[in-house]
């Protein structure tokens, strides 16, 4: 397996926002879409090809006019409602084959940046580890492991069955996690946006940035 053929960058961007109350993709943030965010860092990565999974419907559309002029392509998850799986499943399906392997992000981490997607490009370049991950902790504290994930090509199969009931690929990521390499990265980096409280405080820290 070559470990410098094509990466995928993808971006998990058809949640359901229920905690929201509306569609967080399109929540405005710094004068532009909460998606966007994400989107412009995942380009920056030094990915091959950029795929965003998204929702059917208008909420779709919003993605797709919100990554206006980013070289994405896009792949429909049909019921977001069935959870997280659906939309690694939909990725899986959408992708070419032939790649080394496959990056994913979430949407509402929209303080990631282009060097910390590239850092794990990179470490999965040197290594060709199966797995490498992000986790999050300052000095002394516990780390906290969370997306982006770095899958290599041979553990995409198990990613195309994924059941409903999973939130995501957590027995893949059990099972391969004493081959995985992990970096680590500061607390504040962890920042989502599930409620309107989370978008107001993220707001407020980013004030004067």
């Amino acid at each position: 397996m070559s470990f410098s053929g094509p990466v995928a960058g993808v971006l998990l961007a058809a949640g359901r926002s229920t905690r929201m109350g509306r569609p967080k993709q399109l929540v405005p943030l710094r004068g532009q879409p909460l998606v966007r965010h994400a989107a412009l860092a995942l380009s920056g990565g030094g990915f091959d090809l950029l795929l965003a999974v998204i929702p059917p419907g208008e909420v779709g559309e919003g993605v797709r006019a919100a990554l206006a002029g980013l070289p994405f392509t896009f792949a429909v998850n049909p019921d977001p409602a069935r959870g997280l799986a659906g939309s690694f499943r939909a990725a899986v399906a959408a992708l070419p084959g032939e790649l080394a392997a496959v990056h994913f992000a979430l949407a509402d981490m929209p303080l990631l940046t282009g060097e910390i997607h590239a850092q794990l490009l990179d470490a999965f370049r040197e290594t060709g580890a199966p797995l490498v991950l992000a986790e999050y902790g300052n000095v002394q504290e516990e780390a906290v492991r969370a997306p982006p994930h770095l899958f290599r090509a041979d553990l995409l199969p198990p990613l195309r069955v994924l059941p409903d009931a999973d939130h995501g690929p957590r027995s893949l990521l059990r099972e391969y996690a004493n081959q995985a390499v992990i970096l680590r990265f500061p607390t504040a980096l962890l920042a989502d946006v599930d409620t309107p409280e989370d978008l107001g405080r993220l707001e407020e820290g980013l004030r004067g940035r």
